[in-house]
């Protein structure tokens, strides 16, 4: 699951080291532009519904972080 989804990032953003960066929100590395895109793959990729509650910096300010909240909304 991390590979496919660390495939996805690397599309969205190849500038971007998704590996080591803790802060993508926090230190504007994605913006809102990125984090529509972001959602409607990893909707389509993990079959979830990423819902506006979900959408807070802690939840996207790293590759594991999104990890964590894919899991937790494949589990509901």
């Amino acid at each position: 699951m991390k590979e496919e989804l660390m495939q996805i990032l690397e599309e969205l953003r190849p500038d971007v080291d998704f590996a080591n960066e803790t802060a993508l929100i926090t230190n504007g590395v994605l913006d809102s532009f990125d984090i529509v895109a972001l959602v409607g793959e990893l909707n389509d990729a993990f079959d979830i519904e990423i819902k506006p509650n979900n959408l807070v910096p802690e939840n996207f300010n790293s590759a594991d972080a999104m990890l964590a909240l894919i899991e937790k909304l494949q589990d509901e």
